[in-house]
Protein backbone atom coordinates (compact mmCIF):
# COMPACT_ATOMS: atom_id res chain seq x y z
CA UNK A 1 0.00 0.00 0.00
CA UNK A 2 2.96 2.30 0.60
CA UNK A 3 3.77 1.95 -3.09
CA UNK A 4 0.53 3.57 -4.18
CA UNK A 5 0.64 6.11 -1.38
CA UNK A 6 4.02 7.29 -2.63
CA UNK A 7 2.70 7.49 -6.18
CA UNK A 8 -0.29 9.66 -5.28
CA UNK A 9 1.81 11.73 -2.87
CA UNK A 10 4.29 12.51 -5.62
CA UNK A 11 1.45 13.42 -7.93
CA UNK A 12 -0.07 15.82 -5.39
CA UNK A 13 3.32 17.27 -4.52
CA UNK A 14 3.96 18.06 -8.17
CA UNK A 15 0.48 19.54 -8.57
CA UNK A 16 1.83 23.07 -8.11
CA UNK A 17 3.97 22.87 -11.21
CA UNK A 18 1.34 21.11 -13.35
CA UNK A 19 -0.73 23.22 -15.69
CA UNK A 20 -2.65 22.80 -18.90
CA UNK A 21 0.58 23.40 -20.80
CA UNK A 22 2.35 20.65 -18.87
CA UNK A 23 -0.35 18.19 -19.91
CA UNK A 24 0.56 18.91 -23.52
CA UNK A 25 4.28 18.67 -22.90
CA UNK A 26 5.44 15.63 -24.83
CA UNK A 27 8.78 17.15 -25.84
CA UNK A 28 10.61 14.46 -23.89
CA UNK A 29 9.03 11.89 -26.24
CA UNK A 30 10.72 11.92 -29.64
CA UNK A 31 8.65 11.83 -32.86
CA UNK A 32 9.74 8.23 -33.47
CA UNK A 33 8.48 7.19 -30.04
CA UNK A 34 5.25 9.15 -30.53
CA UNK A 35 4.63 7.28 -33.78
CA UNK A 36 5.35 4.02 -31.99
CA UNK A 37 2.86 4.88 -29.24
CA UNK A 38 0.21 5.59 -31.86
CA UNK A 39 0.76 2.11 -33.29
CA UNK A 40 0.64 0.58 -29.81
CA UNK A 41 -2.64 2.23 -28.86
CA UNK A 42 -4.20 1.55 -32.26
CA UNK A 43 -3.30 -2.13 -31.85
CA UNK A 44 -4.68 -2.02 -28.31
CA UNK A 45 -8.00 -0.64 -29.57
CA UNK A 46 -8.20 -3.40 -32.20
CA UNK A 47 -7.44 -6.00 -29.51
CA UNK A 48 -10.21 -4.61 -27.30
CA UNK A 49 -12.65 -4.84 -30.20
CA UNK A 50 -11.56 -8.46 -30.75
CA UNK A 51 -12.13 -9.16 -27.05
CA UNK A 52 -15.62 -7.65 -27.27
CA UNK A 53 -16.33 -9.93 -30.23
CA UNK A 54 -15.09 -12.90 -28.21
CA UNK A 55 -17.41 -12.02 -25.33
CA UNK A 56 -20.33 -11.66 -27.74
CA UNK A 57 -19.55 -15.05 -29.29
CA UNK A 58 -19.65 -16.60 -25.82
CA UNK A 59 -23.05 -15.05 -25.16
CA UNK A 60 -24.30 -16.53 -28.44
CA UNK A 61 -22.74 -20.00 -28.24
CA UNK A 62 -21.46 -20.37 -24.67
CA UNK A 63 -17.86 -21.16 -25.63
CA UNK A 64 -16.04 -19.34 -22.80
CA UNK A 65 -14.25 -21.43 -20.23
CA UNK A 66 -11.04 -23.35 -19.61
CA UNK A 67 -10.45 -24.14 -23.27
CA UNK A 68 -10.64 -20.51 -24.37
CA UNK A 69 -8.34 -19.52 -21.49
CA UNK A 70 -5.78 -22.11 -22.59
CA UNK A 71 -6.20 -20.98 -26.20
CA UNK A 72 -5.52 -17.38 -25.16
CA UNK A 73 -2.39 -18.35 -23.21
CA UNK A 74 -1.23 -20.52 -26.11
CA UNK A 75 -1.73 -17.67 -28.58
CA UNK A 76 0.31 -15.35 -26.34
CA UNK A 77 3.22 -17.79 -26.10
CA UNK A 78 3.03 -18.39 -29.85
CA UNK A 79 3.10 -14.64 -30.47
CA UNK A 80 6.15 -14.18 -28.25
CA UNK A 81 7.99 -16.94 -30.08
CA UNK A 82 7.40 -15.45 -33.54
CA UNK A 83 10.19 -13.17 -34.83
CA UNK A 84 9.33 -9.43 -34.99
CA UNK A 85 9.70 -9.28 -38.77
CA UNK A 86 6.64 -11.56 -39.20
CA UNK A 87 4.43 -8.61 -38.38
CA UNK A 88 1.18 -9.79 -39.94
CA UNK A 89 1.32 -13.16 -38.19
CA UNK A 90 2.04 -11.54 -34.83
CA UNK A 91 -0.86 -9.09 -35.22
CA UNK A 92 -3.16 -12.00 -36.07
CA UNK A 93 -1.99 -13.88 -32.98
CA UNK A 94 -2.61 -10.76 -30.86
CA UNK A 95 -6.16 -10.55 -32.16
CA UNK A 96 -6.66 -14.28 -31.55
CA UNK A 97 -5.36 -13.98 -27.99
CA UNK A 98 -7.70 -11.03 -27.36
CA UNK A 99 -10.64 -12.89 -28.91
CA UNK A 100 -10.11 -15.94 -26.68
CA UNK A 101 -9.55 -13.71 -23.66
CA UNK A 102 -12.84 -11.94 -24.33
CA UNK A 103 -14.59 -15.31 -24.60
CA UNK A 104 -13.01 -16.35 -21.29
CA UNK A 105 -14.37 -13.21 -19.61
CA UNK A 106 -17.70 -13.83 -21.34
CA UNK A 107 -19.35 -15.77 -18.45
CA UNK A 108 -18.71 -12.87 -16.07
CA UNK A 109 -20.05 -10.36 -18.60
CA UNK A 110 -23.10 -12.54 -19.20
CA UNK A 111 -23.77 -12.67 -15.47
CA UNK A 112 -23.50 -8.88 -15.23
CA UNK A 113 -25.90 -8.45 -18.15
CA UNK A 114 -28.47 -10.66 -16.41
CA UNK A 115 -28.45 -8.30 -13.43
CA UNK A 116 -28.25 -5.03 -15.36
CA UNK A 117 -26.67 -4.40 -18.79
CA UNK A 118 -25.57 -0.95 -17.65
CA UNK A 119 -23.10 -2.58 -15.23
CA UNK A 120 -20.94 -3.75 -18.14
CA UNK A 121 -21.00 -0.32 -19.76
CA UNK A 122 -20.20 1.35 -16.44
CA UNK A 123 -17.28 -1.01 -15.80
CA UNK A 124 -15.95 -0.44 -19.32
CA UNK A 125 -16.18 3.34 -19.04
CA UNK A 126 -14.61 3.32 -15.58
CA UNK A 127 -11.78 1.10 -16.76
CA UNK A 128 -11.19 3.23 -19.86
CA UNK A 129 -11.11 6.44 -17.81
CA UNK A 130 -8.70 4.95 -15.27
CA UNK A 131 -6.50 3.50 -18.01
CA UNK A 132 -6.43 6.78 -19.93
CA UNK A 133 -5.66 8.89 -16.85
CA UNK A 134 -2.85 6.71 -15.57
CA UNK A 135 -1.35 6.26 -19.04
CA UNK A 136 -1.41 10.02 -19.56
CA UNK A 137 0.19 10.55 -16.14
CA UNK A 138 2.99 8.18 -17.09
CA UNK A 139 3.54 9.99 -20.40
CA UNK A 140 3.76 13.53 -19.01
CA UNK A 141 5.90 12.50 -16.03
CA UNK A 142 9.68 12.59 -16.19
CA UNK A 143 11.27 9.63 -17.93
CA UNK A 144 11.81 6.61 -15.68
CA UNK A 145 10.11 8.44 -12.79
CA UNK A 146 7.85 5.51 -11.85
CA UNK A 147 9.85 2.55 -13.13
CA UNK A 148 11.05 1.92 -9.57
CA UNK A 149 7.49 0.78 -8.78
CA UNK A 150 8.00 -2.29 -10.97
CA UNK A 151 9.74 -4.32 -8.26
CA UNK A 152 7.16 -3.43 -5.64
CA UNK A 153 4.30 -4.26 -7.99
CA UNK A 154 5.91 -7.61 -8.79
CA UNK A 155 6.01 -8.31 -5.06
CA UNK A 156 2.33 -7.37 -4.83
CA UNK A 157 1.53 -9.69 -7.73
CA UNK A 158 3.42 -12.50 -6.00
CA UNK A 159 1.39 -11.89 -2.82
CA UNK A 160 -1.82 -12.12 -4.83
CA UNK A 161 -0.69 -15.39 -6.43
CA UNK A 162 0.13 -17.05 -3.11
CA UNK A 163 -3.06 -15.78 -1.49
CA UNK A 164 -5.11 -17.20 -4.35
CA UNK A 165 -3.15 -20.47 -4.19
CA UNK A 166 -3.69 -20.77 -0.43
CA UNK A 167 -7.40 -19.94 -0.64
CA UNK A 168 -7.92 -22.51 -3.40
CA UNK A 169 -6.41 -25.22 -1.19
CA UNK A 170 -7.47 -24.26 2.33
CA UNK A 171 -10.55 -22.24 1.45
CA UNK A 172 -10.98 -18.53 1.81
CA UNK A 173 -13.31 -16.08 3.47
CA UNK A 174 -15.25 -13.24 1.88
CA UNK A 175 -12.89 -10.76 3.56
CA UNK A 176 -9.89 -12.43 1.91
CA UNK A 177 -11.67 -12.40 -1.45
CA UNK A 178 -12.37 -8.67 -1.15
CA UNK A 179 -8.77 -8.01 -0.17
CA UNK A 180 -7.53 -9.92 -3.23
CA UNK A 181 -10.00 -8.03 -5.39
CA UNK A 182 -9.19 -4.50 -4.28
CA UNK A 183 -5.48 -5.08 -3.77
CA UNK A 184 -5.29 -6.68 -7.22
CA UNK A 185 -7.04 -3.65 -8.70
CA UNK A 186 -4.43 -1.35 -7.14
CA UNK A 187 -1.59 -3.55 -8.38
CA UNK A 188 -2.78 -3.60 -11.99
CA UNK A 189 -3.57 0.11 -11.99
CA UNK A 190 0.03 0.59 -10.90
CA UNK A 191 1.15 -1.66 -13.74
CA UNK A 192 -0.57 0.67 -16.22
CA UNK A 193 1.78 3.47 -15.13
CA UNK A 194 4.90 1.30 -14.99
CA UNK A 195 4.25 -0.51 -18.27
CA UNK A 196 3.51 2.75 -20.10
CA UNK A 197 6.79 4.28 -18.95
CA UNK A 198 8.62 1.02 -19.67
CA UNK A 199 7.26 0.98 -23.22
CA UNK A 200 8.35 4.59 -23.75
CA UNK A 201 11.80 3.88 -22.35
CA UNK A 202 12.27 0.77 -24.48
CA UNK A 203 11.15 2.68 -27.57
CA UNK A 204 13.74 5.37 -26.85
CA UNK A 205 16.39 2.65 -26.98
CA UNK A 206 15.11 1.19 -30.25
CA UNK A 207 12.64 -1.49 -29.13
CA UNK A 208 9.71 -0.68 -31.42
CA UNK A 209 7.84 -3.98 -31.08
CA UNK A 210 4.38 -2.43 -30.94
CA UNK A 211 2.60 -5.80 -31.01
CA UNK A 212 4.26 -7.00 -27.81
CA UNK A 213 3.76 -3.62 -26.16
CA UNK A 214 0.07 -3.61 -27.12
CA UNK A 215 -0.24 -7.10 -25.63
CA UNK A 216 1.23 -5.80 -22.35
CA UNK A 217 -1.26 -2.95 -22.12
CA UNK A 218 -4.13 -5.22 -23.16
CA UNK A 219 -3.30 -7.56 -20.26
CA UNK A 220 -3.36 -4.60 -17.85
CA UNK A 221 -6.67 -3.34 -19.27
CA UNK A 222 -8.31 -6.78 -19.05
CA UNK A 223 -7.14 -7.31 -15.46
CA UNK A 224 -8.47 -3.92 -14.35
CA UNK A 225 -11.76 -4.37 -16.24
CA UNK A 226 -12.45 -7.78 -14.69
CA UNK A 227 -11.89 -6.49 -11.17
CA UNK A 228 -14.01 -3.38 -11.67
CA UNK A 229 -16.79 -5.53 -13.14
CA UNK A 230 -16.68 -7.96 -10.21
CA UNK A 231 -16.80 -5.06 -7.74
CA UNK A 232 -19.79 -3.54 -9.51
CA UNK A 233 -21.64 -6.87 -9.78
CA UNK A 234 -21.05 -7.68 -6.10
CA UNK A 235 -22.19 -4.18 -5.13
CA UNK A 236 -25.34 -4.58 -7.21
CA UNK A 237 -26.15 -8.00 -5.74
CA UNK A 238 -25.63 -6.69 -2.20
CA UNK A 239 -27.98 -3.82 -3.00
CA UNK A 240 -30.62 -6.24 -4.32
CA UNK A 241 -30.29 -8.42 -1.22
CA UNK A 242 -30.77 -5.41 1.02
CA UNK A 243 -33.87 -4.37 -0.91
CA UNK A 244 -35.28 -7.90 -0.62
CA UNK A 245 -34.60 -7.95 3.13
CA UNK A 246 -36.39 -4.63 3.54
CA UNK A 247 -39.38 -5.85 1.50
CA UNK A 248 -39.54 -9.09 3.49
CA UNK A 249 -39.42 -7.09 6.72
CA UNK A 250 -42.26 -4.86 5.53
CA UNK A 251 -44.33 -7.89 4.47
CA UNK A 252 -44.06 -9.36 7.94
Amino acid sequence: MDTFASFFTSQSASGNRWSYDSLKNFRQISPVVQTHLKQVYLSLCCALIAAAVGAYIHILWNIGGLLTTLASVGSIFWLLSVPPYEEQKRVSLLMAAALFQGASIGPLIELAIKFDPSIVLGALVGCAVAFGCFSAAAMVARRREYLYLGGLLSSGLSILFWLHFASSIFGGSMALFKFELYFGLLVFVGYIVVDTQDIIEKAHFGDLDYVKHALTLFSDFAAVFVRILIIMVSGFTNFILRIENVLNYLDH
